[in-house]
């Protein structure tokens, strides 16, 4: 019985067509993560500078918070002459130090008390204006910058109690600081959203 010959069955050619489809289609898919990846990027550059501007108003509510406990020091170190630090009407928040303008002299008590408390008030301003730098050398002690637009306001009410207020510029703006505390008010704009600022309050008895 003659054998036949067993033929094998073609394989079915694929479709160009299809490979181009799927080219197609592995392109967007392509394109798709590429998109996703730019926005995953876009929103880590967002978070970081988040983090970097509340680095950075944290950084200056420190330093602020160092300016204000000098100024605490150099009241209680000359407190025969505690009025002479006075120098910001208590309704208004102004005048300030900070802004380089001449402050007021110091009248009372004697003379070596007169001159400690116009030295005090000179280099606090210029601390304000930031004339000392955050370095530290063998020759001296620790020094302290100064934050963006800093002012400084000492107020009495008359009967032995000194606020001392310092007053910066902050990178956001949020709710603006209680009425009671007008140190810097308008300086940061209007509606003082941008106006930062921390206090402490003193008091300084009158002995006879």
């Amino acid at each position: 019985m003659p054998m036949r010959s067993l033929r094998l069955p073609h394989r079915a050619r694929p479709i160009r067509g299809g490979r181009r489809q799927d080219r197609g289609f592995t392109m967007i898919e392509v394109l798709i993560a590429v998109v996703v990846v730019l926005f995953g990027l876009l929103g880590l550059a967002g978070v970081q500078v988040r983090a970097l501007q509340a680095e950075f108003e944290s950084y200056q509510r420190k330093q602020a918070f160092l300016l204000l406990q000098d100024m605490v020091d150099r009241i209680q170190a000359n407190r025969v002459v505690a009025s002479c630090y006075a120098l910001t009407t208590a309704g208004t928040g102004s005048p300030y130090a900070g802004t380089g303008a001449t402050l007021p002299s110091c009248t009372a008590g004697s003379t070596a008390v007169q001159a400690v408390a116009n030295d005090d008030l000179a280099k606090w301003s210029a601390t304000l204006q930031g004339a000392a730098v955050a370095a530290t050398s063998a020759a001296s002690a620790p020094s302290i910058g100064a934050m963006i637009g800093a002012r400084g306001c000492i107020t009495a009410d008359g009967g032995g109690v000194y606020t001392v207020s310092v007053a910066w510029q902050g990178m956001s703006a949020t709710a603006a600081p209680p009425a009671a505390l007008k140190c810097g008010t308008g300086q940061y704009g209007a509606d003082d959203a941008l106006r930062r600022v921390v206090s402490a309050t003193i008091q300084v008895a009158t002995l006879n």
